[in-house]
């Protein structure tokens, strides 16, 4: 029986989003599909479809591709889903623009954000580990805007070309080794007002600490029997036990609630056996099962995304061995 068809119209309903979408990412979405791949295909989604480009608007649009990190070119500017191609790398690259694309942009990131997680769902249905992690990495990028080959610590408040220098040549490169410092040796690298300070104590209390700890069922099995990985995850930093709202200056939702997903995957087979979404308040238990089939050693990775914030994500190595 092909369940997948059916799993595509499920995707769709609880992701609200069109059948033509959800058949778009299912025949362009691949087993090698990276985050440029992606940003295309999301761009071409149906929802986007009567994206509205206004009277020469082209011209901009085409002095915009000029300044984007990723070079687009012999593009029609006139295209509702190339301005949307645009202005999504214009938002996570944090180009300055007109008020009339700032209120465009915001409509399109938090729909992208849907589209990008209906793509985990998509590229896990069909078991492909390595673009599922990317279109995770992706939620996370577009949450924050900016990309993720970029330092962490721009997701700070107020962060800037001259601080992200300073933390370079400190060796501070995430919001951990951040917290690590003293309080000189912190404000002399941040070298923000005071009320700065204060914004990025905010989002330094509200970024995820969460302690993760698995338990693999056994290391040994027949073709075809269940492996089961346990994870407990408890957070330092909940608010009366519960997760903090994600601290994010540039999405468009002033209040966003942070999620993560766990994954059992074979990276070199680029496989992915197992997914969960949750939330993680105070403490939360999972139990992951999966069935390897193929006949001899595995090496297997457990990942913790989080959908929000670069930099907390966490992963563990396994292995199991099938025996005949």
């Amino acid at each position: 029986m092909d369940t997948l068809p059916l799993n595509l119209g499920m995707i769709a309903s609880y992701y609200y989003i069109s059948y033509a979408t959800i058949e778009l990412f299912s025949l362009s979405l691949k087993p090698k599909t990276k985050t440029r791949g992606l940003l295309e295909i999301i761009s071409n989604a149906n929802e986007f479809a009567n994206f509205p480009v206004r009277y020469k608007e082209d011209v901009i649009l085409k002095k915009l591709a000029e300044k984007l990190p990723n070079a687009l070119k012999n593009q029609n500017w006139s295209d509702p889903h190339t301005k949307v191609l645009l202005l999504l790398n214009a938002y996570l690259a944090r180009i300055q623009l007109s008020a009339e694309l700032n209120k465009d942009i915001e409509f399109i990131v938090l729909k992208a954000t849907r589209l990008t997680q209906a793509c985990v769902d998509v590229l896990s249905s069909n078991g492909w580990l390595t673009p599922a992690i990317h279109a995770m990495e992706l939620s996370q990028m577009l949450t924050q805007a900016m990309f993720s080959h970029e330092s962490y610590m721009k997701q700070l408040p107020h962060a800037n070309s001259a601080l992200l220098e300073r933390c370079k040549e400190k060796g501070v490169d995430s919001i951990f080794n951040l917290l690590e410092l003293d309080d000189d040796e912190r404000n002399d690298l941040l070298q923000m007002s005071r009320a700065e300070l204060a914004d990025v104590a905010r989002f330094c209390n509200n970024y995820p600490s969460i302690e993760v700890e698995h338990e693999v069922s056994t290391s040994k099995v027949a073709p075809g029997d269940s492996v089961t990985v346990t994870v407990r995850l408890e957070r330092e930093n909940d608010e009366n036990g519960y997760a903090p709202s994600v601290v994010a200056p540039f999405y468009p939702l002033k209040r966003k609630d942070e999620g993560w997903w766990l994954v059992i995957g074979d990276v070199e087979a680029n496989t992915l056996s197992c997914i969960k979404r949750l939330p993680v308040n105070s403490k939360a238990s999972q139990e992951l099962v999966f069935n390897p089939t193929e006949i001899g050693k595995h090496k297997y990775k457990l990942y913790f995304m989080c959908d929000s914030y670069l930099g907390a994500d966490q992963e563990f190595d396994f292995t199991v061995r099938v025996e005949g």
